[in-house]
């Protein structure tokens, strides 16, 4: 059973289970949840409980790895494809078959490192979670997580965020911002802010990527990474979209903004 952990919102995920069943010990299943603790709990009870048949009898399993941070389902269920079929994959063609004394668990900790560094999963921000300490493994070299993806430890507690409210006064309509690098009226729908709430970035989407995209790789549309142009602290892209859809509602409205975009690169 996994304990209550760090707070995701909007949780879609890709996981590893590792057979610690004697008679089946070292098989290994990947699935996609919106829930681990629940999603656990319905393997190791069996397909009467919503378990999948291949992991069905054979426990118990334990969670080991989780990879989050995936905008919908559509992107997650593409990811677990992908890591269940490496060889079926044609973003994936570079990866070798499973050698004869390599472990099942180690093949898939190699084909991971080999996805987390091909598009287009290398441009989601996504975190890799180790939820068991005694499985975690170092990559083979040369497939280390990018560094703009975060590795976090310990469960999760998905919470789903609240959508805000539609309905404006006729104040908030009136009261129409503009973008702070091209000055021009920035919509609702098109506006990008800062995770530090005393920054006064205002954005469209455009115009912020493409400040950010300075450093960057030239053909790319959207940025990894970058500093705020505004107050200057360092934010992932995928943070501030998060930010744009409602996520990081569980910010204490007391907590330090520069210690709380910090430990945003730890644990998102």
């Amino acid at each position: 059973m996994m304990a209550e952990g760090d707070i995701v919102e909007n949780f879609f995920g890709v996981y590893l289970l590792f057979c610690t069943n004697p008679k089946y010990k070292g098989r290994t299943y990947i699935g996609y949840t919106v829930n681990p603790s629940r999603r656990l709990k319905q393997h190791n009870r069996g397909t009467k409980a919503g378990g999948a048949w291949r992991t069905s009898n054979k426990g118990p399993w334990e969670m080991v790895l989780l990879v989050h941070g995936f905008p919908n389902d559509i992107s997650a269920l593409g990811f677990e494809w992908a890591w269940q079929h490496p060889h079926r994959s044609r973003r994936l063609r570079t990866v070798t078959h499973k050698k004869a004394k390599e472990q099942k668990y180690a093949f898939c900790l190699r084909v991971l490192g080999n996805m987390l560094r091909t598009r287009p999963w290398c441009r989601l921000p996504l975190t890799l979670r180790w939820i068991k300490p005694e499985y975690i493994r170092d990559f083979p070299p040369g497939l280390e997580p990018p560094v703009h993806i975060p590795i976090a430890y310990g469960p999760v507690k998905p919470v789903k965020v609240k959508k805000p409210a539609e309905n404006k006064s006729d104040d908030d309509i009136e009261e129409m911002q503009a973008c702070t690098l091209c000055k021009n009226v920035v919509e609702e729908v098109d506006k990008m802010r800062c995770l530090s709430s005393s920054c006064l970035l205002v954005a469209h989407m455009k115009c912020l990527a493409h400040e950010m995209l300075k450093d960057d790789i030239p053909e790319m549309l959207v940025p990894l990474e970058g500093c705020c142009p505004s107050c200057g602290i360092p934010v992932l892209w995928g943070d501030l979209v998060r930010l744009k859809r409602g996520c990081y509602q569980q910010k204490e409205s007391g907590s330090d903004d520069e210690d709380w975009v910090d430990s945003l690169s730890q644990a998102t």
